[in-house]
């Protein structure tokens, strides 16, 4: 009898065994998404505060800016976001807060190169790529030369030298993470960015007219010199509608540089952080700033795939949102009396840099147009 139960019991056993042996994948899949999966759901219930709380900001500021646009919805971003850090916030929202700053600000930059076309480089000539190059070493050098005398911190520095030189908020946003920036610098650089961007929108038209600009001329000078979009419509379509649509055809081809002009700022911060010890002492992959890659590959999307127009807008248009949720947040994160106080020799940088690209396109435009 004793042996008969055991005989059961153990093709019981076997049985089991085997059938755990032939499930084993299963159950070590439900195993891991079961510990996988709840880490996952705590993650977005940890982020998701914060990420619907600048978008709740971000909403009137976009309403706002598309309704005054030579101001901007960036702008109004961080400045409502300012406003609302003097609320103390419960600590449930500091981590989406943190994460829509920094890691979807990188997503919304690959997202505004849906709006790019390639062929507008092709269009606009190997004149104008010239004159970028000048232009972006003049304003590079006097933010650094600027900087050192005025004592400005060096990533506040380089995010108004790229903001001048590039293309304002957005190239503020794509470098701000690769140079390691805080909040408060950014904020310091966007207001900067934005005074004269106000400024160019008014004062442009009437310098080309007074100077006797050609609208070819005009409109090489508001792309290259104004860096925001928006500034660069209202100036360059107030002197004549040829001379806007050059202007903006300049200003998104110079929005590409922020390729180029990343990936270098990657390589010496890494080497600057490590003392420029040896190359075993960084990672490529790790200090390589991949959104940016994100984003030229989205320019030859837009390009060269067959994809509606329509798409390409709304993805850019997408991430322009997503840019005014991040600069709410840095907003949040910001104190804006210490701003106010340490504000005066930004705003300086910002003038002297503007006043060298702006001259130095001047000068370069006379030149090859001779």
């Amino acid at each position: 009898m004793s042996s008969t139960r055991l005989a059961v019991s153990n093709r019981n056993f076997a049985a089991q065994s085997s059938f755990f042996r032939q499930n084993e994948a299963w159950f070590s899949n439900t195993l891991y998404w079961r510990q996988n999966g709840g880490s996952l759901m705590k993650t977005i219930t940890n982020k998701l505060p914060g990420i619907l709380i600048a978008a709740f900001i971000a909403i009137p500021a976009w309403l706002l800016g598309k309704s005054f646009p030579i101001i901007g919805s960036p702008v109004l971003g961080i400045l409502f976001g300012m406003i609302l850090a003097f609320w103390q916030r419960p600590v449930l929202f500091d981590d989406g807060i943190k994460y829509t700053s920094k890691r979807l600000l990188q997503y919304s930059i690959i997202l505004l190169g849906f709006d790019m076309n390639l062929f507008n480089v092709v269009k606009v000539g190997r004149q104008t790529l010239m004159l970028m190059c000048f232009t972006l070493t003049a304003a590079f050098a006097a933010a650094f030369i600027t900087g050192k005398l005025l004592k400005i911190d060096c990533k506040t520095a380089t995010l108004i030298g790229v903001g001048t030189s590039i293309c304002g908020g957005s190239a503020i946003a794509a470098t701000a993470p690769v140079i390691k920036a805080n909040d408060e610098e950014v904020a310091h650089s966007i207001s900067t960015i934005f005074l004269f961007n106000v400024i160019a929108a008014f004062l442009f038209p009437f310098l080309g007219h007074v100077l006797g600009m050609s609208d070819y001329n005009f409109g090489l000078w508001t792309g290259t010199s104004v860096n925001d979009t928006s500034s660069v419509v209202a100036a360059g379509y107030t002197f004549s509608n040829a001379a806007g649509n050059l202007a903006v055809i300049v200003k998104l081809t110079r929005t590409l540089m922020i390729v180029p002009v990343t990936l270098f700022l990657a390589f010496y911060t890494s080497r600057k952080l490590t003392g420029g010890k040896s190359e075993n002492s960084y990672s490529i992959v790790k200090i390589f700033p991949w959104f940016v890659l994100g984003f030229a590959a989205a320019s030859v999307i837009s390009t060269f795939a067959p994809m509606p127009q329509v798409a390409g807008s709304f993805l850019a248009q997408v991430g322009k949102f997503v840019i005014v949720m991040a600069m709410a947040s840095i907003g949040l994160n910001t104190n804006m009396v210490k701003l106010v106080k340490s504000g005066g020799r930004p705003i300086l940088l910002g003038f002297i840099c503007w006043i060298v690209l702006s001259l130095t396109a001047l000068g370069i435009i006379n030149i090859i147009t001779k």
